[in-house]
């Protein structure tokens, strides 16, 4: 992974959005508000995007 803070999803950086970070199979990634939604919900709406999205459950 760059050192580029950008949304895993859309792909803005921190000077264009807020992005927040987490931690995940001992990497760090970054989502912006608007699809912190899909982490939580729609997990597997990140494979392709997040290694192991498919095993994951939303809430």
């Amino acid at each position: 992974m760059s050192n580029t803070k950008e949304c895993l999803v859309c792909k803005k950086s921190s000077f264009e959005t807020p992005v927040t970070k987490f931690h995940y199979k001992e990497s760090d990634f970054y989502i912006c508000p608007q699809h912190i939604p899909i982490l939580i919900h729609n997990p597997q709406d990140l494979v392709g995007l997040l290694e192991g999205a498919d095993k994951l459950q939303g809430g």
